[in-house]
C-alpha cells in the first residue's frame, strides 16, 4: 500500500449484534444446568444454606444500604440513569460521541432482552427465605437487577477508561474502580435481601458483561495503539508501535481517513513553507486539510475544536517547541498522532527525535518512519491548572533568559537571541529552594536555575550555567558540558553531582520545587509567569508521535532504538545549577 493510502476508518460492525441470540442461548443453557444436573451438587446445593444464614443476620446499616442498592438497580432507576448518562455523553462531546451513547443505551437494552428470554425458558424459584423486596413472578435466574447494573455502570467504566482525560492520573482508575464496584455491591445486596441465590447474581454479572462486550465490539472504535516495545527518550520512555505511520493499516489507523489538522505558527512557518507543507501532505494522501494559526492567547490555535478522534488521522505542528507543547497538551491520550515540522527558534523535541533540521524534510522523514508513544511531563504550580510539556520546565536563570528574549530579536538572530538575553542575567543572584523527589525527603539548595528535563539533550541556545562562586566553577562546568557532547560522556557521581559540584542531577517520576521568593518560570520556551512553586510529574505514554525510521549505526554509536538522549533513566530528570 502506498504512503498516505491506508484504508478508511472501520465502520460500525453491527453484524456483531447477531451474537446476542447466541448469548441468550448460552445463558439459558447455563440456567438449565444449574436447575438440573447441578441442583443437588456443590456449590449449587450449598446456596440454600448461604441464603438462610444471611437472612438470620439481617439488620443495622447493611439493611439500609442493601435497600438503597436494590432500588438503584431497579427498572425505573436504571431507565432514568441510562437516559441521563447517554444525554450527558452527547452533551459533553457536543454530539460527536453518538456511538458511545448508543453503546451505553444498547448494552442496557440488550441485557434486558436476553434476561426476559432466559426467564421464559428457565424456571427457578427464589430462595426459601423472607423476601425484602417485591418482585414479578419471573425466574430467579438470572438476576435482572445485577445484569442492568453491570451494563450501565460497567458501560460507564468503559467510557471513562476510553474517553476521560483527567488532570491527575489517579482520577481515571479511581472512577473505573468505583463504577465497577457498583454491580458487585448490587449483587451482594440482592442475595442479602433474599431475592436471589448466589448463582443467580453471577448469571446477572455474566449477562451484563456479555452485553457490554458485544455492544462495544459493534459500536465503539477499535483501540488505536498498544505499546509493544520500549525505548528511551532522554529521561522518559517511548513505546514503539510496529509499522510506519502512513503505510501500515495495522499501525493504529495512521493516515486512515486522510484528514490532517495543521497547527501553524505564523512567524515560524511563513507562507512559502506552509505551501510546501500542504504539498507534502497532499502527496501523501491528505487532501482534507484543516489549518489553524497560533496566537499568544491560543498557542495551539483552534486545535481543540478542530479534531475528532474518529476522523482526524493526523495533527501536524508547524512551529517551535512552544507550538509542539501546546498541541501535545491537547492530543494527550486521544490516540491521534502528531507529526512535528520544526520551524521555530528552538526545536529541541525535534532534535531529540532526530528529525532533520529542514522542516519539510522532517515531515517526509516522519512519513517514512514509525509510530511511537512517548511520555510527557505534566506541570502545575501556585494554583494554576496542570499543563503538559514535551521538553523541559524551568525556573530561575533560564526562565529569565527566555522571558527577556524579544520576538523581534529571535526572528532576526534565531538562537542567538537567547545568548544576548543570557548575558544580561549572568549577575542575577542565586535563589533559595527546596526539592522533593517522588516521596523522598525535602532537600534544601541554593542555585542559579533548576531545569526539569523530559528529553536527554538540552541544547540549541539554552546554556547551563556553572557554579557562580568563582572562575574555577565556570571552567569545571564548561568542561563537563563540553565533554558530554563527545563519545564516552562522563556520568554523574554517586551523589548526582558533576563538575566539582557546579551541576547536580536527579531522576524521579515527580519533582516538587518550592522557592523562597517568586521566581520566573518557563515551559518549553514559553514564559508562564513568576511563582513560588513548580511541580512536575510523568504522564506515561500520553503522546502518539511520528519519528524517522531507525538507521544502522556504527560500533560505539547510539542506535535508533533510542530516539533521543540518555537511555535507561526513567521519569523526569531535574538538575540544579550553582547548587
Amino acid at each position: 500500500m502506498r504512503p498516505g493510502h491506508s484504508a478508511p476508518p472501520p465502520p460500525c460492525r453491527l453484524p456483531v449484534l447477531g451474537l446476542l441470540p447466541v448469548q441468550a442461548v448460552l445463558m439459558a443453557g447455563l440456567g438449565l444446568i444449574i436447575t438440573g444436573p447441578l441442583a443437588d451438587r456443590w456449590p449449587v446445593a450449598a446456596e440454600d444454606g448461604v441464603d438462610r444464614s444471611l437472612a438470620a443476620h439481617r439488620g443495622g446499616p447493611a439493611l439500609l444500604l442493601s435497600e438503597w442498592l436494590s432500588q438503584l438497580a431497579g427498572t425505573p432507576s436504571i431507565t432514568a440513569l441510562t437516559a441521563l448518562a447517554a444525554a450527558a455523553v452527547l452533551a459533553v462531546s457536543r454530539g460527536r460521541w453518538l456511538r458511545e451513547a448508543l453503546f451505553l443505551a444498547g448494552a442496557v437494552a440488550a441485557q434486558s432482552a436476553v434476561f426476559l428470554l432466559v426467564t421464559l425458558i428457565v424456571e427457578r424459584p427464589r430462595p426459601h427465605v423472607l423476601h425484602l423486596d417485591a418482585a414479578p413472578p419471573t425466574s430467579s435466574f438470572p438476576s435482572g437487577h445485577v445484569g442492568a447494573a453491570t451494563a450501565l455502570f460497567g458501560g460507564l467504566a468503559v467510557l471513562v477508561a476510553l474517553r476521560l482525560r483527567p488532570a491527575r492520573r489517579w482520577v481515571r482508575p479511581a472512577l473505573v474502580t468505583l463504577l465497577l464496584a457498583v454491580p458487585v455491591l448490587v449483587a451482594c445486596s440482592r442475595v442479602y435481601r433474599g431475592m436471589h441465590h448466589p448463582s443467580d447474581v453471577v448469571g446477572g454479572l455474566l449477562n451484563g458483561a456479555c452485553a457490554l462486550l458485544v455492544l462495544a465490539h459493534a459500536l465503539l472504535p477499535p483501540a488505536r495503539c498498544r505499546p509493544l516495545a520500549r525505548t528511551a527518550l532522554g529521561a522518559v520512555t517511548a513505546h514503539r508501535v510496529p509499522g510506519g505511520p502512513p503505510d501500515d493499516p495495522a499501525s493504529c489507523g495512521a493516515g486512515a481517513g486522510r484528514r490532517a489538522v495543521v497547527v501553524r505558527h505564523p512567524h515560524g512557518c511563513a507562507s512559502e513553507l506552509a505551501e510546501r507543507v500542504r504539498e507534502v501532505l497532499r502527496r501523501h494522501g491528505y487532501a482534507d486539510q484543516v489549518w489553524t494559526e497560533t496566537s499568544a492567547e491560543h498557542p495551539a490555535g483552534a486545535l481543540a475544536g478542530r479534531i475528532d478522534e474518529d476522523d482526524t488521522a493526523l495533527v501536524v505542528a508547524c512551529g517551535g517547541d512552544g507550538t509542539v507543547r501546546a498541541c501535545a497538551d491537547v492530543l494527550a491520550h486521544t490516540g491521534i498522532p502528531l507529526a512535528v515540522v520544526p520551524c521555530g527558534t528552538g526545536n529541541l523535541l525535534a532534535h531529540n527525535l532526530r528529525l532533520p533540521a529542514d522542516p519539510c524534510a522532517a515531515l517526509e522523514a516522519a512519513f517514512s518512519g514509525e509510530t511511537t508513544r512517548i511520555d510527557v511531563g505534566r506541570v502545575s504550580g501556585d494554583g494554576s491548572p496542570p499543563v503538559r510539556f514535551t521538553v523541559m520546565a524551568g525556573a530561575g536563570f533560564d526562565a529569565a533568559m527566555v522571558a527577556d528574549a524579544s520576538e523581534r530579536v529571535k526572528r532576526r538572530l534565531g538562537r542567538g537571541a537567547y545568548a544576548l538575553s543570557a548575558a544580561r542575567h549572568l549577575g542575577d543572584p542565586r535563589m533559595r529552594l527546596s526539592i522533593r523527589l517522588d516521596l523522598g525527603p525535602v532537600q534544601e539548595r541554593r542555585a542559579r536555575m533548576v531545569v526539569i528535563g523530559n528529553v536527554g539533550t538540552l541544547q540549541g541556545g539554552l546554556p547551563l550555567l556553572p557554579d557562580p562562586r568563582g572562575v574555577r566553577g565556570w571552567l569545571a562546568a564548561a568542561g563537563h558540558l563540553g565533554a558530554r557532547m563527545l563519545p564516552g560522556r562522563p556520568a554523574p557521581g554517586r551523589d548526582g553531582t558533576v563538575a566539582g559540584g557546579a551541576l547536580e542531577y536527579f531522576s524521579a517520576e515527580r519533582v516538587d520545587l518550592r522557592f523562597a521568593r517568586p521566581q520566573p518560570r518557563e515551559l518549553d520556551g514559553d514564559v508562564i509567569g513568576t511563582g513560588t512553586r513548580l511541580s512536575a510529574e510523568v504522564d506515561p505514554g500520553a503522546l502518539l508521535i511520528w519519528i524517522p525510521p531507525r538507521t544502522p549505526h556504527a560500533p560505539g554509536e547510539r542506535g535508533r532504538t533510542e530516539p533521543a538522549g540518555e537511555a535507561g533513566r526513567a521519569g523526569q530528570a531535574a538538575h540544579t545549577v550553582g547548587a
